[in-house]
């Protein structure tokens, strides 16, 4: 018998209590802050025992890290970005780099909101912040850098001024506090990176 093997109905029970254990804590995470959400307040909404959230995870800093994982799986940022650098027209793959911020920060603003208010916390908390920055950081430079021949700023500039773009206070204060749609918010960053 070929194919893949099913995974077994204990480690699906593992998986989904994972999940819930997750989703209880980015919920919590983005009303309260995460400083102060306890790992007894997440076992709690979760409907699990505080050992079993150790198990599954043991640290905050590690559920924190899978929400960060569940949130790039649910915006499909890994397949878009791939897409987008595929792209054979150069205009097409200006507008589908804004568009994949757009896409990433409306799948999920609130994580966002949550590393904002994580950054004061331990320092082992803020490498694992700093590493997912750089991780969207290295799929905008990817993108830019495969811009070259429309960029008239250059990569460099052009990479600063995404990366700028892709500021939290940018996206809140015109997709949020403004109202912008989101494609005029992705129109808005294609003209920036285009502009002279």
């Amino acid at each position: 018998m070929t194919g893949s093997v099913k995974p077994s109905y204990r480690r699906q029970q593992a998986e989904a209590t994972r999940g819930r254990i997750a989703a209880a804590a980015r919920a919590l995470f983005a009303e309260h802050g995460y400083g102060v959400t306890s790992i007894e307040s997440i076992a709690g909404a979760a409907g699990v025992a505080v050992r079993t959230v150790y198990s599954a995870f043991g640290s905050k800093r590690e559920i924190l890290s899978q929400i960060c994982e569940d949130w790039l799986e649910q915006a499909n940022a890994r397949p878009l970005a791939e897409r987008v650098l595929a792209e054979p027209d150069p205009q097409a793959r200006v507008r589908g780099a804004a568009a994949w911020l757009t896409n990433l920060y409306d799948s999920g603003f609130d994580v966002v909101t949550i590393f904002e208010g994580a950054t004061d916390e331990s320092a082992k908390t803020r490498e694992l912040l700093r590493a997912k920055l750089a991780g969207r950081d290295q799929v905008l430079d990817a993108m830019v850098a495969s811009l070259a021949p429309v960029l008239p700023a250059g990569v460099p500039r052009s990479q600063a001024v995404l990366r700028a773009l892709a500021a939290p206070g940018v996206y809140r204060a015109l997709r949020i506090e403004a109202g912008w749609s989101a494609d005029d918010f992705t129109d808005w960053i294609a003209a920036a990176l285009t502009a002279r």
